[in-house]
């Protein structure tokens, strides 16, 4: 029985190697127990540098037969690699890569290479020589001052990018130009794990793959992960035979070597079969990443053996680390942009509930101002039980049917909930397709079936992908594993299914919706005063809401206070006492009330609220006067947003600038143009993110930020000081 089990957890988790196309997902990759033959591997004892694995090729790279170096000191090797390694191993932890060079044996051969511990486990050692490449494939190199002048031009071009795709564009120009291979894209993962190819710089005689869809199953969930490890991976030839370890298990524990941090790491025979499927003989991959998930990868392909000094793939490195914090700049931009389309819909709808006692109908008076930002083709709001539309839309019980269908398929919260194909989903609501196929819907209210939606109809869009994703296997030796055999561009004509909604549209409806809740807060409160006859439903809806907010009467005395304001203070507000008195500041507030009497002109400015032990607490203050049809002000409606988040954001904002500063003054006497374009970048990003309000959480995309610019910086110094010791 427990053969059986064995057998059950191996087919489930397959060794590296032993995979095929039903189990690849779990294939053991970070196990692979070989190298690349382009460098050599050793497995070291941390405490005495003592020798536990070698890859098979030593005797070619090193002069050394594996058994002369297994169990031996690293300094048998000659040359002052044992010098080198234990002077970094005395000043870095090693839980990431350290990169150094050194000489080994008696004719002081030079190498580039990397120290990184396995956590728990031994020292591991790659080595790269730097002449007389195996295999006679030649060493890709730059000079100091081409490399300088190539990174500092594109780094100030990446910090110009006004969009993801100028970007993606200048990311594929620049590293095919860096690194020489044949084809570069920029590849993007949807919410689905689907990728596709949003830009691309080649060779003139390549067919193009722009705009080219990959099945989310050509990247398995280990390869992700493997990919936010180890941030640029080289394959220099794809037919080159692999270099295994010896022994094949580590002395003492018997356990595989978890090579998930090597850059020498062999690939699975799946990957190469896949790239020999394309033609593909050497590659390069480095990872962008937005907030600690995979975003895309850079990718590049050469059709024969290519190989880049380590030199050029940090370069590679730093430039995909300096796009990435653009891309989190730009993408988050646009919640400042729901603030500028916010701002408008607010004063109309205060403006039209003052007037005419409704807001529903002026937020549908200007369907483009609606229907153009998230390119819907309709729109529909249910509210109190009504149905209010604009755009194409289907007829009232269809939407009403819809309604229930999203109320259970949405998640809990102000999540959005996105969906292209709803006749796909629900076979119930087919009819539906030609109007309302794609549907985004964002909720009003937690305690009614409230909630704006964004239609779009049916469109026949035409996906183009990298081989037939229903035809992930042909081979005509069927012991021969072949993931995909023809990479002919495959076109599948999607019925039933609207534009799938992008993850900025997504971000823009829930920064609406978050947005609008709080604005139909503020006109419920408006309504308190005007129809006292609604006075219960309107305090149930106010006093739930996130926002706090203050209704007072025309002497300025409270009215109504909400639950978040209460709790923000951490005591009752009473009725009837004066609303000046619950700020610090009282006499501003108290001249504020005065000045909008006269005026009968909304007033903004960020106040401290007094909390109950007395603490103050930073707002930003929003009160409105609000009058009757016969012009007789009724009273005051004062909203508030806490600032202390904003605060967060703007100490971590000078902290960056100050450690920005203190980089700027050190290298300031080696007038370096790529540290000065890293610093450029780093303040355009900063400002970028520091600018987007309303959205996510500044300070922790800031703080993400400095560490970026700080890697970015370190990169660099790296590279310099290869190019001062070769």
């Amino acid at each position: 029985m427990a053969d059986k089990a064995d057998e059950a957890i191996d087919a489930a988790t397959p060794a590296f190697g032993q995979a095929d196309l039903t189990n690849c997902e779990r294939e053991l990759i970070h196990l692979a127990g070989a190298v690349q033959p382009h460098g050599a591997l050793l497995v070291l004892e941390p405490l005495d540098l003592r020798v536990l694995q070698v890859s098979g090729n030593v005797a070619r790279l090193l002069g050394k037969a594996p058994e002369a170096l297994l169990q031996q000191p690293l300094g048998v090797l000659g040359g002052d690699v044992a010098e080198r390694v234990a002077r970094v191993l005395r000043s870095a932890d090693l839980l990431e890569p350290q990169a150094l060079q050194c000489r080994v044996g008696a004719g002081l051969r030079a190498f580039d290479a990397v120290l990184h511990r396995v956590p728990g486990g031994p020292l591991v050692l790659e080595l790269e020589p730097l002449a007389d490449p195996p295999g006679g494939i030649e060493l890709q190199d730059l000079a100091p001052d081409v490399m300088a002048t190539t990174l500092s031009a594109a780094l100030q071009r990446f910090g110009a990018a006004p969009s993801v795709g100028v970007l993606a564009d200048a990311v594929v120009e620049v590293v095919r130009n860096l690194t020489g291979y044949d084809r570069v894209v920029v590849y993007k993962f949807d919410p689905d794990g689907h990728g596709k190819v949003i830009a691309e710089a080649r060779h003139p005689r390549l067919e193009s793959l722009l705009g080219h869809h990959y099945p989310a199953s050509d990247i398995p969930q280990r390869a992700r992960a493997l990919y936010l490890l180890n941030r640029v991976r080289m394959l220099v030839d794809v037919d080159a035979p692999q270099a295994p370890l010896i022994p094949d298990r580590l002395p003492g524990t018997q356990a595989p070597l978890d090579m998930s941090l090597c850059q020498l790491r062999s690939m699975s025979p799946i990957h190469l079969q896949y790239l020999r499927n394309m033609g593909v003989t050497a590659t390069l991959t480095a990872s962008l990443v937005r907030e600690g998930q995979l975003w895309g990868l850079i990718a590049a392909h050469h059709y024969s053996p290519r190989h880049l000094r380590c030199t050029v793939r940090a370069a590679t490195d730093l430039l995909a680390e300096v796009a990435s914090t653009r891309i989190s700049a730009i993408e988050n931009y646009a919640h400042a942009q729901v603030a500028l389309m916010v701002r408008r819909l607010e004063q109309r709808l205060v403006e039209a509930t003052s007037t005419e006692g409704e807001w529903r109908y002026a937020l549908f008076r200007s369907p483009r101002t609606l229907l153009q930002p998230l390119d819907a083709t309709g729109a529909a709001l249910f509210c109190d039980g009504e149905v209010l539309t604009t755009g194409e839309t289907p007829s009232t019980p269809e939407l009403r049917a819809l309604l229930a269908w999203v109320q259970e398929q949405a998640p809990v919260g102000d999540a959005p909930f996105a969906c292209s194909s709803v006749g796909r989903a629900n076979a119930a609501l087919d009819s539906l397709t030609p109007t309302a196929s794609g549907v985004l819907a964002v909720r009003l209210s937690t305690r009614s079936p409230d909630w704006l939606m964004w239609l779009r109809k049916e469109q026949l869009q035409s996906v183009t992908w990298a081989g037939d994703p229903a035809k992930p296997m042909v081979a005509n030796n069927p012991l021969e594993l072949s993931p995909r055999r023809s990479f002919a561009a495959w076109s599948e004509i999607v019925r039933g299914t609207a534009v799938p909604w992008s993850t900025t549209e997504v971000a823009l409806a829930r920064g609406i919706g978050v947005a609008l809740v709080d604005i139909i807060v503020q006109v419920q409160a408006v309504r308190l005063l005007i129809a006292e006859h609604q006075l219960r439903q309107v305090r149930s809806a106010v006093a739930g809401a996130r926002e706090p907010v203050l209704v007072a009467d025309a002497q300025g005395d409270v009215i109504f206070a909400n639950d978040a304001l209460q709790a923000l203070r951490g005591e009752p507000v009473e009725k009837g006492q004066a609303a000046a008195a619950l700020f610090a500041a009282a006499d501003d507030m108290q001249q504020a009330l005065a000045q909008m009497r006269t005026t009968q002109h909304g007033w903004r400015r960020e106040l401290d609220l007094l909390a109950v032990d007395g603490t103050p607490i930073p707002m930003a203050v929003h009160a409105e006067p609000i009058s009757g049809n016969d012009g007789k002000l009724l009273g005051f409606v004062v909203t508030l947003i806490d600032l202390r988040e904003a605060r967060r954001a703007d100490t971590a904002r000078l902290n960056l600038e100050s450690s920005l500063r203190v980089a700027a003054q050190t290298t300031a006497s080696e007038a370096d143009e790529v540290i000065s374009a890293i610093l450029t970048n780093a303040s355009l990003a900063a400002m970028d993110i520091a600018d987007a309000r309303g959205g996510p959480p500044v300070a922790p995309l800031l703080q993400e930020l400095e560490t970026s610019t700080r890697r970015a910086a370190g990169l660099y110094a790296q590279i310099r000081s290869f190019t001062r010791e070769a």
